[in-house]
């Protein structure tokens, strides 16, 4: 698949997914996404990889819609949002030939099949840093490890004891991370980060719609359990992008990006782009 994707050009070598498995089941709203947005108010090049919902109420592409993003921009305008606004969407359907066959199967089926295992590890414009969540603890090691194989720079694989695909402020993460070379896991807890817990029930969403205004509400600085899950899977991000020595101090970086209004200025401007 990566060989037979259209590739995206990037203005530079460390670009950054926030792409995950998705079929955890656990119906919150799209935090990844969000986490693109924060990261990308804090400097990073970010080229979003993602489809719509399988298995799930809203997938990204579904979201970012529900956001007003042109999901279904071509190349070249993919390539003018993440030069000048320094983050694109990458549609999956569009940009790896085959997925426009298995989509309607998937959907149909609206289980979890190998394209969750592969959407994340064929990102169109060549990511080496990614904060990729997978619904099963098993796959942390073993996506690290594919990751190191393809070429990866700095990566965190992370699995929530709650079954989310995210670091989950609910209860402990498992973190398989990939860098220099060097694969090892370990696991945290949102109170290392100055994060308290919170019930799963804080981080649920629902349709695109909805979804789109928790985004909304975060990226205009509304306190909460869901930004504070946005906050520490951004501070991930920003880490593996290289902008900080470690989450904790990733943490500044992403509450910056907020509350200084650049994390929904990247959505402004993508918006603005991608409808060219």
């Amino acid at each position: 698949m990566r060989e037979k994707a259209t590739r995206i050009k990037t203005p530079s070598g460390n670009v950054i997914d926030t792409c995950g498995t998705g079929g955890d089941s656990s119906m919150t709203f799209n935090i990844s996404t969000a986490s693109a947005f924060v990261a990308a108010g804090a400097g990073a090049i970010v080229a979003k990889h993602g489809n719509r919902s399988v298995s799930s109420r809203s997938g990204s592409a579904d979201v970012l819609k529900a956001l007003g993003v042109n999901i279904e921009a071509d190349v070249k305008l993919v390539e003018e949002c993440i030069a000048e606004a320094g983050i694109g969407f990458l549609f999956a359907p569009l940009l790896h030939g085959a997925m426009r066959y298995a989509a309607p199967v998937r959907r149909d089926i609206g289980i979890r099949t190998i394209f969750n295992i592969l959407g994340p590890l064929t990102n169109p414009a060549g990511a080496k840093r990614q904060l990729l969540g997978v619904y099963d603890p098993a796959l942390t090691d073993i996506m690290a490890k594919v990751l190191f194989n393809l070429g990866s720079e700095h990566a965190f694989v992370v699995r929530g004891e709650d079954g989310l695909d995210e670091i989950t402020l609910t209860g402990e993460t498992r973190v398989t991370e990939l860098k220099d070379g060097v694969v090892r896991t370990y696991h945290i807890r949102p109170e290392e980060f100055g994060f308290e817990r919170c019930a799963p029930e804080d981080l649920k969403g629902g349709d695109p719609e909805t979804n789109a205004a928790i985004i909304l509400d975060i990226l205009k600085g509304k306190k909460g359990p869901a930004r504070d899950v946005v906050l520490l899977n951004s501070a991930a991000a920003v880490t593996a992008a290289g902008l900080s020595g470690s989450v904790a101090e990733g943490i500044a970086l992403a509450h910056g990006s907020i509350d200084s209004g650049a994390a929904l200025e990247k959505l402004e401007k993508l918006k603005r782009i991608s409808g060219r």
